[in-house]
């Protein structure tokens, strides 16, 4: 039994490239969201620490300790990570470059 679906692909009448494009901007939409999710939760972790007296308690060797840095820091590993993924990590680019180099070097080598 075939069901089909209710919600038409967007990438159906696409070129190639038209849907790298594609995929590209919705990492891209992805991250901005992610991004924003990052502020307002670690906003409201930082806020939860500061306001039930965060800097008058959690001392270590008399050393103020925040706890919300671990969800920021872990948290913010991960952000990094999809940042890079969005931005940097398509290899699109990257996979044209090389091959203009690999064309030019063997019409170098090719007389």
């Amino acid at each position: 039994m075939n069901i089909p679906n209710p919600v038409p692909d967007p990438t159906a009448n696409m070129s190639e490239r038209d849907k790298q494009l594609w995929r590209i901007a919705r990492k891209r939409v992805g991250f901005r969201r992610h991004l924003f999710s990052y502020l307002v939760v670690n906003g409201f972790l930082w806020a939860v620490w500061f306001f039930s007296g965060g800097f008058d308690g959690h001392r270590h060797d008399g050393i103020m300790f925040p706890w919300p840095l671990w969800c920021t820091l872990g948290w913010g590993i991960g952000l990094m990570f999809n940042y890079y993924n969005a931005y940097h990590g398509s290899g699109i680019d990257a996979i044209d470059k090389e091959f203009e180099k690999l064309k030019n070097r063997s019409s170098n080598q090719n007389p």
